[in-house]
């Protein structure tokens, strides 16, 4: 399984042959590295996987899905929505469905946040509950891109169901967990093998740094790859 990070909470996912787009906030996205083109980015993916619809989630979907064709998954309402954009390939879901799309399977868990779209005349269009989601593939590590979140104790249920081994971790803090919570979801709830923080250093309201999450994580700080945004990590089955 190959993750490159584009900043904030966006990655790509490349894994059996398939290439995952995950919340693709991009083009108004400060850590966006600015040598990289959207076009670049996109090339050669078939899933875009959103989480939310917070338009920083939502980034750059439509055009992305126009150019590639690629499926988009997310929730009913974020999938509806898009429809209304003019996307056809969508492949609707919610909390707790799994559904295998070939080279891989993919889950949406429960998130602590909100979910909508800001429109032009400052107010908010519904799309959803907020999700989590996994996305597994046989002989790979398990993935779970947690979304924006708090810790939830059903975190433990997450991982009784998926054993995720890699994790993409929100630590930034005021609109998701900060250091100290996000610390805490990962030792008691799960056992990864690679925690990507996420979430953080993109906005000033934000922390600017993983220093105090990975002082949090103690003796599990050896786990914590804090990739550079347009970085690439490689992550094997232990």
């Amino acid at each position: 399984m190959k993750i490159t990070f584009w900043g904030h909470a966006a990655a790509t996912v490349e894994i059996n042959g398939a290439k995952i787009l995950i919340d693709p906030f991009l083009s108004q996205n400060p850590a966006f590295p600015s040598e990289r083109t959207i076009e670049e980015v996109s090339e050669g993916v078939t899933h875009v996987v959103i989480t939310h619809g917070h338009d920083d989630h939502i980034g750059d979907a439509i055009e992305i899905l126009q150019q590639t064709g690629a499926l988009l998954t997310s929730n009913f309402e974020i999938c509806m929505w898009a429809q209304s954009q003019g996307i056809t390939n969508i492949n609707p879901m919610n909390a707790g469905g799994c559904v295998d799309l070939g080279p891989f399977k993919v889950a949406l868990t429960n998130a602590i946040h909100s979910s909508s779209s800001q429109l032009g005349d400052g107010t908010a269009l519904y799309l959803g509950n907020p999700n989590g989601v996994v996305i597994m593939a046989e002989g790979e590590p398990t993935l779970y891109h947690m979304g924006d979140t708090d810790i939830f104790g059903d975190m433990a249920l997450i991982n009784e169901l998926y054993e995720p081994k890699v994790g993409l971790v929100p630590i930034g803090d005021r609109f998701t967990m900060g250091a100290k919570s996000a610390a805490i979801a990962c030792k008691r709830y799960f056992n990864f093998q690679a925690v990507i923080p996420c979430h953080y250093a993109s906005f000033e309201v934000l922390d600017q740094s993983a220093d105090s999450f990975i002082e949090q994580m103690g003796d599990k700080a050896h786990t914590v790859a804090p990739i550079a945004s347009g970085e690439q990590i490689e992550v094997r089955s232990a």
